[in-house]
């Protein structure tokens, strides 16, 4: 049944199909494409009595310093001391070598010192409500197979949560890493920290910032001359997969990877079909790479699906993965492009402009390097009891009764109330990869 379902208040939809002989005993529904989003980021409780927005401390990498502390210009590494016995005064022995020894013959070691550093992050929580059209259950008793039709409904609201919370993971994800790779066909940008990476809007049709939108303010011209010069001209390619894996290796990354073999860490890359393919067919000599690699698969990537990694990743297929296309103009910025959009009729249809866009993202997804934080549900509080309210999207019938336009209670909607607050980590591990898909040229280091 295709139609527009208004949300006016006064407004009462026939949700359910009556005319038995026009509809056969199989309810049928269109579904959408699911994500790994939603297993692997990692997800937690969001702290009572705590407010709605926190900190996380995250510690840097310590190492030893030779020459004093971070204030009087240090060298990493430690100092090794000779040990030798020998005689420094009348009557007094020590080690002398590498070490002073004072008036009482007691020596003192050249000593290497650790300085911790560390950094707050803060996050909050936000939530998200869907409801249903408003359905008057008297309808139920004229209703074709109503059963099935309620549960096809029902099916529906879920897939609704579930696109909603793998959008809002892999904006968070988006949103939160520090590392954005532009693939050129020469010399590609790899960002580095938050404090000095290149960045650029991400967001919408205007290119604007809106409220609540994944956006990267700035643009694409790195000399203000308005040609544009850090958007991507090339397609992924093994060359950055490889930079991106030593990078992460260097980075501390590896214990946090999602598998192992001969003993590499092995991590993964969220993508669509096209963008595995095109690294897995780049030559002749990467295909090698497949025929020959190990078919073992991390724990938590085995459920996915994936029997195998390549060239250091396990390829995790997202289809409705972020693309963009280009603003262009003075601006120089990358508007994002939705994969679902709605027809003159309220009808959920493909977007065109999805199909033809230019550019595309892959993500490389590190376990550490945020968190989802949902609130518990509160059943009371103080000897008063309230009716719990389930922020992971689980719809609830409801039903408000009104004199004048409920007045029998027989008219209510499903709503269902998302809540989650993104706590960062280690976002230094977090990268993303944005390329030219429309074209076949790799992209080169």
């Amino acid at each position: 049944m295709a139609g527009s379902f208004g949300n006016d208040a006064n407004q009462v939809d026939i949700l359910l199909t009556q005319e038995a002989n026009r509809i056969g005993n199989d309810i049928h529904k269109a579904t959408m494409h699911t994500s790994p989003w939603i297993d692997l980021i990692r997800q937690s409780t969001f702290p009572d009595g705590m407010g709605y927005q926190l900190n996380t401390l995250v510690y840097d990498r310590a190492l030893p310093l030779r020459s004093g502390t971070l204030a009087s210009s240090p060298e990493l590494g430690v100092n090794w001391n000779d040990l030798r016995h020998s005689a420094v005064a009348s009557g007094v022995t020590g080690f002398t070598d590498g070490q002073s020894v004072d008036t009482k013959g007691k020596t003192h070691e050249e000593t290497a010192t650790i300085d911790f550093t560390q950094e707050l992050k803060a996050y909050s929580l936000k939530r998200a409500v869907v409801e249903s059209p408003k359905v008057n259950v008297e309808d139920l008793r004229y209703a074709a197979h109503r059963t099935d039709q309620l549960r096809a409904i029902m099916d529906l609201l879920k897939e609704s949560v579930r696109h909603s919370w793998e959008n809002r993971y892999r904006d968070e994800y988006d949103r939160l890493a520090d590392n954005v790779v532009l693939c050129k066909t020469a010399s590609t940008t790899f960002t580095g920290s938050v404090e000095n990476k290149q960045s650029f809007v991400l967001d919408n049709a205007t290119g604007l910032a809106q409220a609540g939108s994944t956006t990267k303010t700035g643009d694409l011209d790195d000399n203000n001359d308005g040609t544009g010069e850090l958007e991507p001209s090339a397609n992924i390619s093994n060359a950055i997969m490889d930079k991106t894996y030593f990078q992460l290796v260097r980075a501390g990354a590896g214990p946090k990877a999602y598998g192992r073999e001969n003993g590499r860490p092995i991590f993964s890359v969220v993508l669509s079909s096209e963008a595995s393919y095109q690294l897995q067919t780049e030559s002749d000599k990467i295909r090698d790479d497949i025929r020959y690699n190990s078919s073992k698969v991390g724990e938590l990537i085995a459920p996915l699906g994936v029997e195998k990694s390549f060239r250091g990743f396990y390829h995790l297929v997202d289809d409705l993965t972020t693309r963009y296309k280009s603003r262009g103009g003075e601006a120089n910025t990358l508007v994002k492009v939705e994969p679902y959009t709605v027809n003159d009729n309220g009808v959920i249809v493909p977007n065109t402009d999805y199909e033809s866009a230019e550019f595309e993202a892959a993500y490389v997804l590190v376990d550490d390097v945020m968190e989802s934080l949902i609130p518990n549900p509160i059943t009371g509080a103080s000897g008063l009891t309230f009716d719990p309210v389930n922020y992971k999207g689980d719809f609830k019938w409801t039903n408000i009764p009104d004199a004048a336009i409920n007045p029998d209670g027989t008219i209510g909607f499903f709503r269902g109330i998302m809540a989650s607050a993104s706590k960062p980590i280690k976002t230094n591990f977090g990268y993303v990869i944005i390329f030219k898909r429309d074209i076949a040229t790799p992209a080169v280091v």
